[in-house]
């Protein structure tokens, strides 16, 4: 079985955070985005090979973290766009990259910007228990959510329904972008031909639901779709769960720290006060009392009372500015 870790986007809606780096290589604690999914893979047998599906904008940033990295599986695979404008959907890509990489096995597809509570290794075994295309699905708990995801219908643990983004959706369960094909199945080339939308990898499940078997592997606990300060935020708490993470050529002075912070290498906090919050390496914090905000690496604040805010790299708010 083949791996494909979707990281083309651009992750606009995190900007100016992610201008300039990929959002699957922002940090929690200890690791990336990305890690997880990554060490999951690297320790399956079953896959054989992993293709980071990206844009050659970001594509040096993901081979020089793979260079600095242990694993050995995870090549990447690179699209031809550098803006948000020219890209080729999610659907136009895999197409693309299994032309490219010459892919004709079963295959795997994960976007990287997931994070999710189950293991990846159960949700392979449950579709080499089905033999048919199979994808993961979780309850968002609100139907206005659901707006931004497809929703799926079951009977029983197969799909009935599948409806990419629906206007009015009547459940509140989505696929998350996590996705496992029989070789067979792989029919993107297919799908485009028939004039079919290239965008979301939903609307060729929803192709594919109406030709053969789709199963569903439902999940609870938690989700994060990381596309925004919010999520990404969550996420970090999620992982930090309760506790922070300081390097250790961090300077903190005269701080009080609450719940999951991070602080990075360089940063030199004083005189001030953080919950919630990321601050990026190279920063100079002083003064302030900082909630629920990310603060990019080279940043030099003072006296400020931050909360929900998102610092662009090298801002410098003080006195003298």
């Amino acid at each position: 079985m083949k791996a494909v870790v979707l990281a083309g986007g651009y992750a606009t809606r995190l900007w100016p955070v992610t201008r300039n780096r990929p959002k699957m290589l922002l940090p929690v604690g200890e690791r990336t985005v990305i890690d997880r999914i990554f060490a999951e893979l690297e320790a399956d047998d079953r896959i054989e090979e992993v293709y980071v599906s990206t844009n050659e904008r970001f594509a040096a940033a993901f081979e020089e973290f793979l260079a600095e990295g242990d694993y050995e599986k995870p090549t990447v695979s690179v699209e031809e766009t550098t803006e948000e404008d020219e890209k080729f959907g999610v659907v136009g890509a895999l197409a693309q990259l299994v032309e490219r990489e010459g892919v004709d096995d079963d295959l795997f597809v994960v976007a990287g910007d997931n994070m999710m509570s189950f293991d990846l290794a159960d949700f392979l075994d449950y579709f080499e228990q089905r033999g048919s295309p199979t994808l993961a699905a979780y309850d968002v708990g609100s139907r206005e959510r659901a707006k931004s995801y497809g929703l799926v219908a079951l009977e029983g643990e197969q799909v009935v329904d599948f409806q990419e983004k629906p206007e009015n959706p009547e459940s509140t369960l989505v696929s998350i972008a996590c996705y496992a094909f029989p070789a067979e199945s792989v029919a993107f080339e297919e799908y485009l031909a028939g004039d079919n939308n290239p965008d979301e990898p939903g609307w060729y499940v929803e192709w594919l639901q109406d030709q053969e078997s789709v199963y569903a592997y439902a999940f609870d606990d938690v989700w994060f779709d990381i596309g925004t300060p919010e999520s990404y935020l969550e996420a970090v708490s999620w992982a930090l769960d309760g506790e922070s993470v300081i390097a250790e050529d961090a300077t903190i002075e005269n701080t009080d720290l609450g719940e999951n912070v991070h602080v990075m290498d360089g940063a030199h906090v004083t005189d001030s006060d953080l919950s919630g919050s990321i601050v990026f390496p190279e920063t100079r914090i002083a003064d302030c009392s900082i909630r629920d905000s990310i603060i990019d690496e080279g940043t030099h604040i003072e006296d400020l009372d931050l909360a929900g805010a998102l610092i662009g790299a090298h801002t410098q708010i003080t006195d003298e500015y």
